[in-house]
This record gives C-alpha cells, sequence and structure tokens, in this order.
C-alpha cells in the first residue's frame, strides 16, 4: 500500500536514536580539546575547496547539522550571521555553549525538513557528515539546497562507498559494518564503552602503524585508518563514537553524490581529491 504524499511529508526525515546518539556523542566529545594547528588541518580537509573569496562579509549562512559548533567556531568570524541547526538539543547546548562568544551566530533547533528560514534566502550553506545518517539523503539534500539563494555555494560532505579503494579494502569495511551492527544497537553507555575500546585496540595501533609506513616512505593511502595517522587520539576516540555508535548509516559514489547535488539544483560541482572522501562543493543555479 502505497503511503499518501501529505502523510510522507508530516514525518520528520531523521532517525531519533541517531539524533539522541548525537546528542550524546556531543556532550561527551565537545571538540574543545581539538585546538591548534589539529583544528587548523581538519577544518582545511573539508573546507579547502569552499570558495570564501566569494562571500560578502555581510553573507548569511546556515551549518547544517552543527552538533557541537566545531566547524562554525571557524566560519562565525568569516562571515556576517551563521545559522547553528542541529536536531539534536543536547548537541545545540554544547554548541551555544562552544560559540558563547560569536554574536552573529543563530541557534536552531530543527530537522532538516524543518529548517527555519524561508526559501532562497541564504548566502551560503555547508552540511558535513550528516545527510548519510537519516532515512531519505536525498530528500534532505533537496530541502538543504532550497534555502540557498541562486549562486550560492553549498559544501558537502557525504560518506563514500569505498569506490576509490580496492576491493581488499572495501571487504575489511564489510567486515566492520558487522561491529558497527552491534554496537550501534546497544545501549548509549555500553556504545560509548565499545567505541572506545575500538579506539584503543583498532584505531591507535592503525594508525600509528600507518604513520610508521608513511615515515619510511611507504604508500600508506591504502592502509587501514590511514587518515588517523597525524591525528590525536582524541580524535580517534570521536569517530570511533560516530563511526560504530551510529545505527543509521548511509554510503554513496562519487557518482551518486553528483548525481543528487546535480538534482538539488547545484551545478559547478567541485569534488576534493583527498580525504575525507566524498567532500564536494557546487552552487545553487
Amino acid at each position: 500500500m502505497t503511503t499518501p504524499m501529505a502523510e510522507r511529508d508530516a514525518r520528520p526525515n531523521m532517525d531519533r536514536d541517531v539524533v539522541q546518539g548525537f546528542g550524546d556523542e556531543w556532550s561527551r566529545f565537545d571538540q574543545s580539546a581539538l585546538t591548534g594547528d589539529e583544528y587548523a588541518e581538519v577544518f582545511d580537509d573539508y573546507f579547502h575547496i569552499f570558495p570564501w573569496e566569494s562571500l560578502s562579509p555581510e553573507a548569511e549562512g546556515f551549518d547544517l547539522g552543527c552538533g557541537s559548533g566545531r566547524w562554525a567556531r571557524n566560519v562565525a568570524p568569516r562571515v556576517g550571521r551563521l545559522h547553528c541547526v542541529d536536531a539534536s538539543a543536547d548537541a545545540l547546548h554544547v554548541a551555544e555553549r562552544n560559540l558563547s562568544g560569536c554574536v552573529n551566530v543563530q541557534f536552531h533547533c530543527a530537522s532538516v525538513d524543518r529548517l527555519p528560514f524561508p526559501d532562497a534566502s541564504m548566502d551560503f550553506g555547508y552540511c558535513l557528515g550528516v545527510l548519510h545518517h537519516i532515512p531519505d539523503t536525498e530528500g534532505g539534500l533537496q530541502r538543504a539546497t532550497a534555502k540557498l539563494k541562486r549562486g550560492s555555494p553549498f559544501l558537502l560532505y557525504i560518506y563514500y562507498a569505498m569506490d576509490n579503494k580496492p576491493a581488499w579494502y572495501r571487504g575489511v569495511w564489510k567486515a566492520s559494518e558487522m561491529v558497527r551492527h552491534v554496537v550501534s544497537r546497544s545501549p548509549l553507555r555500553l556504545r560509548y564503552i565499545l567505541s572506545q575500546l575500538l579506539a584503543i585496540v583498532v584505531y591507535l595501533p592503525l594508525a600509528r602503524l600507518a604513520k610508521l609506513g608513511d615515515r619510511l616512505g611507504m604508500d600508506v593511502r591504502s592502509f587501514p585508518l590511514a587518515v588517523y595517522r597525524n591525528r590525536s587520539f582524541y580524535v580517534m576516540r570521536t569517530d570511533a563514537l560516530d563511526r560504530f555508535g551510529t545505527r543509521l548509516e548511509q554510503r554513496f559514489s562519487r557518482a551518486q553524490i553528483g548525481a543528487m547535488m546535480t538534482r538539488a539544483g547545484l551545478a559547478d560541482i567541485r569534488f576534493s581529491e583527498r580525504a575525507p572522501f566524498w567532500c564536494a562543493m557546487g552552487r545553487k543555479v
């Protein structure tokens, strides 16, 4: 039986367990320990393709799924007004605390299908690591881009389908999915404990082994968790909870993401050629 369109539209495009989980995650890891050069490097990993030069100092935009506000703290000083949106009230409280010194930031507790500003009203937007955690990723993207003015840039990060990795790597990932299935369905406290054990016995050893290989001149780009070789244990702990503690996770190939962005009314799409994959930028048509 087909669900009527009006009824589908009335349902929030979010998973309540995922929202609760991220509220717990950002309360435990408020990113206050992510500072200095490491913060600058992580920020640049995502934003190096963003066209800052095209924004005016008065630009108004939004951070969709702001979490702890870790990206907003470096975006807010560059723009006129920034709207931080998150479906988790707990996460938003963390962001409000972290961004208390930013007078140009406004906070909204809302899901992607309830964005509290008019269509075609924003000069820019970004959504990093969020839309793959909702039931309808493409629908969420379309709701977000509807808020942009014509020509406005939008930065997007969606988990990749390992489409640029060898078959053996994808096999390792599929094995890890079985672990995530168990961990992510555990009670919140147990999720946290198990994720931290994974950070200790999996993330840290593999990341440091990749770092050693890198120093020896080896090509470690396809080495599992090599992306963390120069990252602190704090980042690994955060991401272990993020990766294994989240029940709903969808992954897309570069081609699929590009097609979704095009259907969402974005053009001049540009993909980052470095980790994290896939990070992409487009402009509203």
